[in-house]
């Protein structure tokens, strides 16, 4: 085991520099933080790389012996110094990213499927994992990603929920294909319908897309989907936060299909 008591310690300037999209996308690491993440991660079965540790923040160290990686102690200054956290709780690893893809998705009999087009901000990309968790969804597929699924905004919010989700990223062009040949009717939501999403019919195969709340889904979408769904809206406004979004129609599905 390795002490580091220097922020400028080449694994310190590493951590920080992995904050940000072409560093992660160039060393094939990313990084999680928080004890309770970790624990999610090591029944993913994502390889973790390196564990920093604060000894001051973690009362119970005994779990690190079970860890088959380069683990390093940092006093509280440094450790501070890569924490995103208000309170931290002194753990924090780097791990390699485990990639899917649309032809590793193993359908259940009955798939439900959440689809997320170009969403933008890594808090509503958490929450909605977060969300998926909560309902039950199989798999979440995000096409066209503007926003790095391994963003430590993204992991944080998720509560570790990027974990415990299965996640493809995919072009348009690849989904609407597979969708097809799979036999799974896509639902998509925007203000431009009639019908309300407590009036569909969530019980079959379906895959439920949300798209951004500046833009909503692209005319693809609309274009290429079974079906247009909407949340009625009594106010001055004709959209809710995509997160939001999400949770209302999710959760309505779940419980249709519960039935």
């Amino acid at each position: 085991m390795n002490k580091i008591t220097s922020s400028q310690n080449p694994k310190i300037k590493e951590i920080l520099k992995l904050r940000k999209t072409k560093q992660r996308k160039k060393t094939d690491l990313f990084i999680i933080e928080g004890a309770q993440e970790l624990g999610m991660v090591i029944k993913s079965g994502i390889q973790i790389s390196n564990l920093f540790y604060c000894a001051d923040y973690l009362k119970d160290k005994s779990f690190l012996s079970q860890l088959h990686c380069d683990i390093y102690e940092l006093d509280k200054n440094t450790f501070n110094k890569i924490s995103l956290r208000e309170n931290p709780d002194g753990i924090l690893v780097l791990a390699k990213p485990k990639d899917m893809f649309l032809n590793d998705i193993k359908l259940s009999k009955n798939p439900f499927l959440l689809i997320l087009e170009s969403i933008e901000k890594p808090g509503n990309l958490g929450a909605i994992f977060r969300t998926a968790d909560a309902c039950g969804v199989d798999c979440i597929i995000i096409c066209e990603p503007k926003t790095d699924i391994y963003n430590p905004n993204v992991i944080r919010s998720s509560l570790g929920t990027i974990f415990t989700n299965k996640i493809v990223i995919c072009k348009n062009s690849e989904i609407f294909s597979w969708l097809k040949k799979n036999n799974i009717k896509s639902f998509a939501t925007t203000p431009n319908t009639d019908i309300l999403y407590t009036r569909a019919d969530f019980s079959g195969a379906i895959a439920i897309t949300i798209g951004t709340e500046h833009e909503g889904l692209s005319t693809e979408w609309l274009k290429s989907a079974d079906y247009k769904i909407k949340i009625p809206m009594k106010g001055k406004i004709d959209s809710l936060n995509a997160s939001v979004s999400a949770a209302i129609i999710l959760f309505e599905a779940s419980r249709q299909r519960e039935k």
